[in-house]
C-alpha cells in the first residue's frame, strides 16, 4: 500500500486518478480549491474501503500548500507517490490577443503550482531514498498549436521540469514520469471557454476522446512498475488524433 497525494483531484484525470489508485488499495490525499466536492470524493471513496485525506487548498497559494503539508499527520508524512495534476487551459486566442489574466493563471497554476508541491514533498522522497513523481504534462507541451500559446508553453515546461527532475534524482531510487495526454473529455475545454459548454462540446465532435480513466490507469501502472523500472514519459493519443493539431474527425 502507498500513500498518494494527487493535486486537482475534484474532476477529471484527477478524480480518475484518485478512484484507480483506491481501487489499487493506496491510501490518499487529495487536495483540490472546492472543499465540498473533496467531502463527497472522500465519502465515495471511503465507503469502499479508502483511507483518504481531503485539504482544501489552491496550489497557487504557497503559504497554504506549505501548511497543509507540513500539518499532515505524522503516519501520513511519508507521501510515497506525489501525482502533479493541477492544470488548466484558459483562452484559445492568437497570443497577440490573450488575457493577461489568463496567462498568470496558467502560469501560476501549471508551472509554479507544480514546482511548489515537487519542493514540498520531494526532499522527503530523496531523504527516505524512495518515491515516484508523476506529473501530468499534455501533448501540447511538444509542439505548439494554433492559439494555444501559453498553454502550450506551460506544458512545454513541465517537459523540462519533468527531465531535469529525473536528473537530479538520478543517484536515488525516486522515479519521475511525465504522462502527456492528447484530446481527453473531461471538463478541460468548458474551463478553457469560461464556461462556454456549446463551444466546448465542439472539441470532440467527430472523434471519440480518451477518459480520465485512459490516462489513470497509466499512471497506476507507472506507479506500480518494478522498482528498476522507470516510466520516464509516455505520450497518449486517441486514436484518430496524430498529434497535438492533428485530428482526424469521422462523420
Amino acid at each position: 500500500m502507498k500513500t498518494v497525494l494527487i493535486t486537482g483531484a475534484t474532476s477529471g484525470i484527477g478524480l480518475a486518478c484518485a478512484r484507480k489508485f483506491a481501487e489499487n488499495g493506496d491510501r490518499l490525499i487529495l487536495t483540490g480549491r472546492k472543499e465540498g466536492l473533496l467531502s463527497e470524493i472522500r465519502k465515495e471513496l471511503t465507503a469502499k474501503g479508502a483511507e483518504v485525506i481531503t485539504l482544501a487548498f489552491d496550489v497557487r497559494d504557497r503559504d497554504k500548500a506549505k501548511q497543509y503539508i507540513n500539518d499532515l499527520p505524522a503516519e501520513w508524512q511519508e507521501i510515497d507517490v506525489l501525482v502533479n495534476n493541477a492544470g488548466l487551459a484558459l483562452g484559445l486566442e492568437p497570443e497577440y490577443e490573450g488575457s493577461f489574466e489568463d496567462w498568470e493563471t496558467m502560469i501560476d497554476t501549471n508551472i509554479k503550482g507544480l514546482l511548489t508541491m515537487t519542493r514540498l514533498v520531494v526532499p522527503g522522497m530523496v531523504k527516505r531514498n524512495s518515491g515516484h513523481i508523476i506529473n501530468i504534462g499534455s501533448v501540447a507541451g511538444d509542439a505548439a498549436y494554433a492559439n494555444g500559446n501559453v498553454y502550450c508553453a506551460t506544458k512545454a515546461a513541465v517537459k523540462t521540469l519533468s527531465d531535469g527532475l529525473r536528473i537530479d534524482v538520478a543517484h536515488t531510487a525516486v522515479r519521475v514520469t511525465n504522462l502527456k495526454p492528447g484530446l481527453v473529455e473531461t471538463n478541460f475545454s468548458n474551463t478553457r471557454f469560461h464556461g462556454d459548454t456549446e463551444r466546448a462540446a465542439t472539441v470532440y465532435k467527430g472523434i471519440k476522446p480518451l477518459t480520465g480513466d485512459d490516462i489513470a490507469d497509466v499512471a497506476v501502472y507507472a506507479a506500480n512498475a518494478p522498482e528498476h523500472v522507470q516510466i520516464a514519459e509516455v505520450l497518449i493519443l486517441a486514436t484518430h488524433q496524430g498529434s497535438g493539431s492533428v485530428i482526424s474527425r469521422q462523420a
